[in-house]
């Protein structure tokens, strides 16, 4: 597992900074989805620039911590990336699994 990513919260409660892969370079922010009443709903969506790309699903380890399960797709990705958001200092790790 590789960490492409890291995030810091804004004060409207988005996170914002960067991923980064070998072949993806961007600028992207989650942002907290709206409320829903389908218990499959994301809790938040994930944008670079003004195109979604991604949403993300609350969820609790077996250590009882907290992270977020992220599904990232474009049209210009040949699959969809997995990768978990775990809070870490000074922010949040968006870490790549396969």
């Amino acid at each position: 597992m590789a960490q492409i990513g890291h995030f810091t919260r804004g004060d409207d409660g988005t996170l914002n900074g960067t991923i980064r892969t070998l072949s993806l370079n961007v600028k992207a922010r989650f942002v907290p989805a709206e409320t829903s009443s389908n218990d499959k709903a994301p809790a938040l969506r994930v944008y670079a620039g003004p195109i979604e790309i991604g949403a993300a699903w609350k969820r609790t380890s077996k250590d009882n911590a907290p992270y977020h399960s992220v599904k990232l797709d474009d049209p210009s990705f040949t699959t969809p990336i997995f990768a978990n958001l775990v809070e870490d200092e000074g922010g949040y790790a968006l870490i790549w699994s396969r």
